[in-house]
Protein backbone atom coordinates (compact mmCIF):
# COMPACT_ATOMS: atom_id res chain seq x y z
CA UNK A 1 0.00 0.00 0.00
CA UNK A 2 0.95 3.75 -0.84
CA UNK A 3 1.94 5.44 2.09
CA UNK A 4 -0.10 8.11 1.74
CA UNK A 5 -2.81 6.28 0.99
CA UNK A 6 -2.11 3.96 4.60
CA UNK A 7 -2.02 7.43 6.26
CA UNK A 8 -4.72 8.93 4.92
CA UNK A 9 -7.04 5.77 6.06
CA UNK A 10 -5.15 5.96 9.23
CA UNK A 11 -5.62 9.70 10.33
CA UNK A 12 -7.61 11.38 7.84
CA UNK A 13 -6.75 13.84 4.94
CA UNK A 14 -3.50 16.53 5.87
CA UNK A 15 -2.19 13.79 8.36
CA UNK A 16 0.46 15.86 8.52
CA UNK A 17 3.59 13.04 7.37
CA UNK A 18 5.57 14.30 4.83
CA UNK A 19 8.34 12.84 2.33
CA UNK A 20 11.77 13.62 2.17
CA UNK A 21 13.11 11.22 -0.05
CA UNK A 22 12.49 7.65 1.37
CA UNK A 23 12.22 9.29 4.51
CA UNK A 24 8.61 9.67 6.65
CA UNK A 25 8.14 11.52 9.32
CA UNK A 26 5.12 13.58 10.98
CA UNK A 27 3.36 14.76 13.64
CA UNK A 28 -0.36 13.61 13.57
CA UNK A 29 -3.53 13.66 16.07
CA UNK A 30 -5.42 10.58 16.51
CA UNK A 31 -8.50 10.44 19.17
CA UNK A 32 -7.01 13.66 19.77
CA UNK A 33 -3.55 12.93 21.00
CA UNK A 34 -0.27 13.47 19.23
CA UNK A 35 1.58 10.88 18.23
CA UNK A 36 5.06 11.02 16.33
CA UNK A 37 4.98 8.73 13.12
CA UNK A 38 8.48 7.94 11.72
CA UNK A 39 9.30 5.71 8.58
CA UNK A 40 10.72 4.71 5.48
CA UNK A 41 9.20 4.35 1.85
CA UNK A 42 10.24 2.99 -1.75
CA UNK A 43 11.66 -0.12 -0.35
CA UNK A 44 14.08 2.23 0.96
CA UNK A 45 17.59 0.85 1.58
CA UNK A 46 18.71 1.95 5.18
CA UNK A 47 22.29 3.71 5.12
CA UNK A 48 23.74 5.70 7.95
CA UNK A 49 21.28 9.24 6.44
CA UNK A 50 17.96 7.38 6.98
CA UNK A 51 19.20 5.39 9.79
CA UNK A 52 20.74 8.70 11.71
CA UNK A 53 17.66 10.80 10.27
CA UNK A 54 15.11 8.25 11.59
CA UNK A 55 17.07 8.32 15.42
CA UNK A 56 16.67 11.88 15.31
CA UNK A 57 13.16 11.98 15.47
CA UNK A 58 13.02 9.41 18.23
CA UNK A 59 15.52 11.49 20.18
CA UNK A 60 13.57 14.52 19.28
CA UNK A 61 10.25 12.90 21.19
CA UNK A 62 11.66 11.78 23.63
CA UNK A 63 13.48 15.30 24.52
CA UNK A 64 10.39 17.40 23.53
CA UNK A 65 7.32 15.09 24.39
CA UNK A 66 7.57 12.51 27.16
CA UNK A 67 5.54 9.61 26.59
CA UNK A 68 4.03 10.55 23.53
CA UNK A 69 3.40 7.27 21.08
CA UNK A 70 5.48 6.33 18.33
CA UNK A 71 4.47 4.75 15.39
CA UNK A 72 6.93 3.00 13.16
CA UNK A 73 6.03 2.52 8.99
CA UNK A 74 8.03 -0.11 7.81
CA UNK A 75 9.72 -0.52 4.06
CA UNK A 76 12.67 -1.06 3.57
CA UNK A 77 14.66 -3.84 1.32
CA UNK A 78 17.81 -3.90 4.25
CA UNK A 79 20.79 -2.21 5.03
CA UNK A 80 22.15 -0.11 2.50
CA UNK A 81 24.96 -2.00 0.23
CA UNK A 82 27.59 0.34 -0.26
CA UNK A 83 30.86 0.93 0.64
CA UNK A 84 30.60 4.95 1.82
CA UNK A 85 27.86 3.66 4.22
CA UNK A 86 30.36 0.87 4.98
CA UNK A 87 33.25 2.81 5.95
CA UNK A 88 30.78 5.62 7.63
CA UNK A 89 29.88 2.86 10.32
CA UNK A 90 26.07 1.81 9.55
CA UNK A 91 26.08 -0.87 11.77
CA UNK A 92 26.80 1.71 14.75
CA UNK A 93 24.28 3.32 12.91
CA UNK A 94 21.66 1.14 12.54
CA UNK A 95 22.49 -0.16 16.30
CA UNK A 96 22.07 3.33 17.57
CA UNK A 97 18.46 3.66 15.93
CA UNK A 98 17.93 0.28 17.98
CA UNK A 99 19.07 1.39 21.22
CA UNK A 100 17.13 4.59 20.79
CA UNK A 101 13.57 3.19 20.01
CA UNK A 102 14.66 0.56 23.18
CA UNK A 103 15.35 3.65 25.23
CA UNK A 104 11.97 5.27 24.04
CA UNK A 105 10.09 2.25 25.23
CA UNK A 106 11.82 2.28 28.51
CA UNK A 107 10.82 5.72 28.76
CA UNK A 108 7.11 5.28 28.61
CA UNK A 109 6.65 6.03 24.90
CA UNK A 110 4.55 3.43 23.40
CA UNK A 111 6.19 2.37 20.25
CA UNK A 112 4.10 0.27 17.63
CA UNK A 113 5.86 -0.81 14.40
CA UNK A 114 4.05 -1.43 11.18
CA UNK A 115 5.42 -3.31 8.21
CA UNK A 116 3.28 -1.79 5.40
CA UNK A 117 4.80 -3.32 1.68
CA UNK A 118 8.15 -4.73 2.82
CA UNK A 119 10.48 -5.21 5.61
CA UNK A 120 13.89 -7.24 4.77
CA UNK A 121 16.98 -7.67 7.03
CA UNK A 122 18.42 -5.41 9.26
CA UNK A 123 15.85 -2.14 8.37
CA UNK A 124 13.41 -4.52 9.87
CA UNK A 125 15.85 -5.75 12.58
CA UNK A 126 16.40 -2.32 14.24
CA UNK A 127 13.26 -0.59 13.37
CA UNK A 128 9.75 -2.90 13.71
CA UNK A 129 11.28 -6.11 15.49
CA UNK A 130 12.46 -3.76 18.84
CA UNK A 131 9.09 -1.87 19.23
CA UNK A 132 6.55 -2.52 21.73
CA UNK A 133 5.18 -4.53 19.00
CA UNK A 134 5.06 -4.99 15.26
CA UNK A 135 1.83 -5.33 12.97
CA UNK A 136 1.88 -5.62 9.43
CA UNK A 137 -0.91 -5.48 6.70
CA UNK A 138 -1.90 -8.60 4.90
CA UNK A 139 0.30 -8.01 1.76
CA UNK A 140 2.91 -7.24 2.90
CA UNK A 141 6.22 -8.85 2.52
CA UNK A 142 8.60 -10.06 4.88
CA UNK A 143 11.56 -12.52 5.01
CA UNK A 144 15.71 -12.27 6.42
CA UNK A 145 16.76 -13.66 3.10
CA UNK A 146 15.72 -15.37 0.22
CA UNK A 147 16.50 -19.13 0.12
CA UNK A 148 19.08 -18.72 -2.40
CA UNK A 149 20.89 -16.31 -0.67
CA UNK A 150 20.46 -18.26 2.77
CA UNK A 151 21.98 -21.63 0.79
CA UNK A 152 25.04 -20.00 -0.08
CA UNK A 153 25.39 -19.02 3.63
CA UNK A 154 23.95 -21.92 4.93
CA UNK A 155 26.02 -24.33 2.78
CA UNK A 156 22.76 -26.43 2.42
CA UNK A 157 21.11 -27.22 -0.29
CA UNK A 158 18.26 -24.70 -1.82
CA UNK A 159 15.75 -27.52 -2.41
CA UNK A 160 16.78 -28.97 1.42
CA UNK A 161 15.37 -25.04 2.14
CA UNK A 162 12.82 -25.05 0.15
CA UNK A 163 11.80 -28.50 1.51
CA UNK A 164 11.99 -26.95 5.18
CA UNK A 165 10.35 -23.96 4.35
CA UNK A 166 7.28 -26.08 3.88
CA UNK A 167 6.83 -27.04 7.19
CA UNK A 168 8.80 -25.13 8.89
CA UNK A 169 8.56 -20.71 9.38
CA UNK A 170 11.78 -20.53 10.28
CA UNK A 171 13.03 -21.18 6.30
CA UNK A 172 9.66 -19.60 4.96
CA UNK A 173 9.47 -15.67 3.99
CA UNK A 174 5.61 -14.41 3.92
CA UNK A 175 4.38 -12.12 6.52
CA UNK A 176 1.88 -15.20 8.12
CA UNK A 177 4.98 -17.25 9.07
CA UNK A 178 6.35 -13.82 10.90
CA UNK A 179 2.74 -14.36 12.75
CA UNK A 180 3.28 -17.92 13.30
CA UNK A 181 6.63 -16.91 14.88
CA UNK A 182 5.37 -14.38 17.01
CA UNK A 183 7.79 -11.64 15.21
CA UNK A 184 4.42 -10.05 14.11
CA UNK A 185 1.74 -9.83 16.50
CA UNK A 186 -1.13 -9.47 14.53
CA UNK A 187 -2.44 -8.51 11.02
CA UNK A 188 -4.27 -5.05 10.20
CA UNK A 189 -7.24 -5.49 8.22
CA UNK A 190 -10.52 -3.95 7.35
CA UNK A 191 -10.70 -0.80 9.89
CA UNK A 192 -7.28 0.11 9.88
CA UNK A 193 -7.44 3.07 12.24
CA UNK A 194 -9.46 1.38 14.74
CA UNK A 195 -6.59 -1.39 14.70
CA UNK A 196 -4.03 1.37 15.63
CA UNK A 197 -6.22 2.34 18.42
CA UNK A 198 -6.91 -1.55 19.61
CA UNK A 199 -2.80 -1.80 19.35
CA UNK A 200 -2.03 1.38 20.65
CA UNK A 201 -4.43 0.73 24.44
CA UNK A 202 -3.48 -3.15 24.61
CA UNK A 203 -0.29 -3.78 23.23
CA UNK A 204 1.99 -5.56 26.02
CA UNK A 205 5.11 -3.74 27.29
CA UNK A 206 6.46 -7.08 27.56
CA UNK A 207 8.01 -8.54 24.95
CA UNK A 208 5.88 -11.36 24.08
CA UNK A 209 7.43 -12.46 20.96
CA UNK A 210 8.77 -16.10 22.37
CA UNK A 211 5.83 -16.86 24.10
CA UNK A 212 3.43 -16.06 20.99
CA UNK A 213 5.86 -18.28 18.82
CA UNK A 214 5.58 -21.19 20.76
CA UNK A 215 1.66 -20.90 21.42
CA UNK A 216 1.04 -20.86 17.63
CA UNK A 217 3.73 -23.43 17.11
CA UNK A 218 5.70 -21.22 14.99
CA UNK A 219 8.64 -21.12 17.36
CA UNK A 220 8.51 -24.32 19.70
CA UNK A 221 11.92 -24.25 21.52
CA UNK A 222 12.98 -20.42 22.08
CA UNK A 223 10.78 -19.44 25.31
CA UNK A 224 11.32 -22.53 27.26
CA UNK A 225 15.35 -22.15 26.60
CA UNK A 226 14.81 -18.93 27.43
CA UNK A 227 13.20 -19.85 30.71
CA UNK A 228 15.98 -22.52 31.50
CA UNK A 229 18.35 -20.12 30.94
CA UNK A 230 17.01 -17.08 33.34
CA UNK A 231 15.88 -20.22 36.03
CA UNK A 232 20.01 -21.27 35.47
CA UNK A 233 21.27 -17.09 36.26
Amino acid sequence: MDWNTLATRLFGEGHGIAAEGDFLQGTVSFDGTPLTVVGTTNHAPIGVKVALAQARVVLDTMAQHPGRPILLLIDTQGQQLRRRDELLGINRAMAHLGMCIDQARRRGHRVIGLVYDQALSGGFITSGLIADACYALPEAEIRVMRIPAMARVTKLAPELLEALSQSNPVFAPGVANYVAMGGVRALWEGDLAAALREALAHTPTEDRRALDGAERGGRRLAAPVAQRVLDAA
